[in-house]
């Protein structure tokens, strides 16, 4: 395995692989580099430092990935200034050392290892959990509670400033359109490190409104899902949309029962809403004690912990748990083009009343709206007209139970290879900023990756824009210095 380094910016990324050559020449090299060698003892940390575990695991939020058994980075840089990061590519090119970037520390293969405006009616289109780092939402994509009305993320970056594999600082006039493009959605750590991204705001009103129900399969939870399919991308552009399907206790002498929560964001009022939802969706029985009427910013928070009156420093909390943070689990992801069956979810439901299952997710999230109107290739992230849904499944386990993490895993993949039927074809699409390794991997040759091995993974997360992107990174990284084990290849290393 290569040896490799670690880079966190700001708050940034990581990955795994093992070395046990010494740093002595790595750090003589940034000495050299560093206009002040005397502050790498305050930016760069290595097995003998103290502090090292702490820095190392500081933002890890999937735990399968900071375990003893987790290889770990032969140093860790922590840059204050864009010298910093060049002075560490420098070096690490020429020491035939791997860099991996971390921005949130959510990769959910561990490859990698916001803030609030102060405006509260203006907003940027981004997901909802805060503690994932802003690279790792704009690198695959991102999506939020605004991405049916404004789009993704990655939609809505208007310049960055980036470091290439050469060290250059480059900003979207000087690296050109296509390496412009592939950053937008392309995956992360592919094409170089970003140090800032310039960010288009939208308006938002002063209140928006936000609504839970939840059904169980005693309360015609399966005719309900089914009937969402059908209705809620064809909701106004306004309205954002979602099912979590999970396991609960009835009540009835400790019995199980599934249940279907169904989540909504308006930007609009409560009585606007409710007036929506009777006139397109009123089996779902949604009434105004359902709602409440909230910022903007606070319905991120309201969305992500299922809590009112939580101070918007909040969100600025990056060790604050959520759904996929300071946890172990796995994770897959699909796209969904016809309405499942009844019968269909009805062969899905017994899989959740599995031991595995206590603490499993399924997360169905509505598209239409400004998704429809975006053509797929105008951007790396393909996903587009089409889709109905798109589908986030989560199994979550317990350190203690982590010593039989494999039947987690396999619980996961039984329920993936149960919904095949189901979901979307030649390919399976996957979204990339909800990594998967079970997909498919580069197998490296030294330095070297293969076009066809990592076209059976990249056609999934990018449909014919993984062409694309090979072209861009074979023109910027031709040496493949940014790498790992799902990085878009060259075709200068074709095998």
């Amino acid at each position: 395995m290569f040896p490799f380094l670690l880079l966190i910016l700001l708050s940034l990324s990581w990955r795994i692989s093992a070395s046990a050559q010494p740093a002595e020449e790595f750090l003589r090299c940034l000495s050299l580099r560093f206009h002040n060698s005397s502050s790498i003892a305050k930016l760069v940390y290595t097995h003998h430092n103290s502090s090292y575990s702490s820095v190392l695991k500081s933002s890890a939020q999937n735990f399968r990935f900071a375990t003893p058994s987790t290889p770990t980075p032969l140093a860790i840089v922590t840059p204050f200034h864009a010298s910093h990061i060049q002075a560490t590519v420098y070096c690490c090119r020429k020491h035939g050392l791997q860099v991996r970037t971390r921005s949130g520390g959510h990769d959910f293969e561990g490859l990698s290892y916001t803030t609030t405006y102060k405006v509260p009616t203006l907003a940027f289109p981004a997901g909802i959990g805060h503690t994932v780092g802003i690279g790792g939402q704009l690198s695959g994509g991102g999506y939020g509670v605004l991405f049916r009305k404004y789009g993704l993320a990655s939609d809505n970056v208007i310049d960055a400033r980036l470091i290439d594999a050469y060290g250059r600082i480059l900003d979207k006039k000087s690296m050109g359109e296509d390496l412009f493009w592939a950053i937008r959605g392309g995956g992360g750590g592919s094409f170089g490190i970003v140090l800032a991204w310039k960010l288009k705001l939208f308006p938002v009103p002063a209140n928006v409104t936000a609504c839970t129900v939840s059904k169980t399969l005693e309360q015609n939870a399966t005719k309900l899902v089914h009937q969402w399919q059908s209705i809620a991308h064809k909701f106004p552009k306004e309205i954002q949309s979602s099912v979590a399907i999970a396991r609960v206790n009835s009540g009835e002498d400790g019995k199980m029962t599934i249940q279907a929560s169904y989540s909504s964001v308006f930007l609009g009022s409560i009585d606007e809403l409710i007036s929506l939802i009777e006139e397109k969706f009123p089996e779902l029985g949604l009434v105004k004690e359902d709602c409440l009427e909230m910022s903007w910013a606070e319905s991120i928070l309201y969305r992500t912990l299922s809590i009112i009156g939580l101070p918007l420093e909040t969100l600025l909390n990056r060790t604050q748990n959520s759904a996929l943070s300071q946890t172990f689990f796995k994770a897959k992801s699909d796209y969904v083009k016809q309405p499942i069956s009844e019968s269909g979810f009805e062969g899905l439901w017994p899989k959740f009343y599995e031991d595995e299952a206590k603490s499993a997710v399924m997360v169905l999230v509505a598209y239409g709206g400004k998704m429809d109107e975006i053509p797929e290739n105008e951007y790396p992230y393909p996903h587009r007209a089409g889709n109905l849904y798109s589908i986030l499944y989560v199994v979550n386990w317990e350190e203690e139970e982590n010593k039989n993490s494999e039947k987690f895993m396999n619980w996961m993949r039984r329920v993936y290879s149960y919904m095949t039927p189901y979901v979307s074809k030649s390919p399976r699409e996957a979204y990339v900023n909800y990594r998967d390794l079970d997909i498919g991997t580069n197998k490296f040759n030294d330095d070297k990756g293969s076009y066809a091995e990592a076209k059976v993974w990249g056609r999934k997360y990018f449909k014919n824009n993984f062409d694309k992107l090979v072209y861009v990174k074979t023109k910027v990284d031709p040496q493949n210095f940014f790498r790992h084990e799902q990085s878009i290849p060259p075709l200068t290393f074709e095998v």
